[in-house]
């Protein structure tokens, strides 16, 4: 099976595919010639997920799936959210959302956070929607080397270190991208062994 993933970011692309069944072939918006910036401009995850799959499927004609993660941190009332790729500006870099989330939360006692998830699968003419969480909490100082985004201050509950500290496979078990393509996985099996 060949399924597009609507992401041009390399990480995440990596990730998906240290996580999906060798069976299961991922191209990326590079491998089909796309080299659109689809702009997320819904005010949720499954938003913004819908139109890059729906983007994909209509203008290239793949089977597709695409994924929205945020960070939802309590003492932010759930910020920064469908934001969390933009939090300190239109084109921050991932040290830069880091450094703002630090400040943010200096002197916070309530850091607990959530990891979210959701990704809208386009297949043979149906769209199908996954979800994973991954709760825990923000670190107060950056600490590993691995991963992107928010992974050095991310420390998952029953962890005492943080995603950055991991390696993809033990993230990958635990995360809220990991959970998700499990779900997206599950399905796809079931599709494949109804055939």
């Amino acid at each position: 099976m060949k399924l597009v993933f609507a992401t041009n970011n390399k990480n995440k692309v990596l990730e998906i595919k240290t996580l999906l069944p060798k069976s299961i072939e991922i191209l990326s918006l590079a491998d089909i010639g796309c080299t659109e910036d689809i702009e997320e401009t819904e005010v949720t995850l499954q938003g913004n997920a819908k139109l890059k799959a729906d983007y994909i499927t209509k203008n290239y004609g793949y089977d597709c799936f695409a994924d929205d993660t945020g960070l939802e941190v309590k003492a932010l009332n759930g910020a920064p959210g469908v934001y969390s790729a933009r939090y300190a500006g239109l084109n921050a870099s991932y040290k830069d959302n880091v450094y703002k989330m630090l400040r943010e939360m200096k002197g916070l006692l309530n850091r607990k956070a959530q990891f979210r998830t959701v990704i809208a699968l386009n297949l043979n003419g149906s769209q199908f929607i996954f979800e994973g969480r991954c709760k825990g909490e923000i670190a107060k100082e950056e600490q590993g080397k691995n991963g992107f985004g928010y992974d050095p201050i991310f420390k998952p509950v029953g962890f005492d270190k943080t995603f950055a500290e991991m390696n993809l496979e033990d993230k990958g078990k635990i995360s809220h991208r990991g959970l998700a393509v499990k779900e997206l996985v599950k399905f796809l099996n079931a599709i494949k062994s109804k055939k």
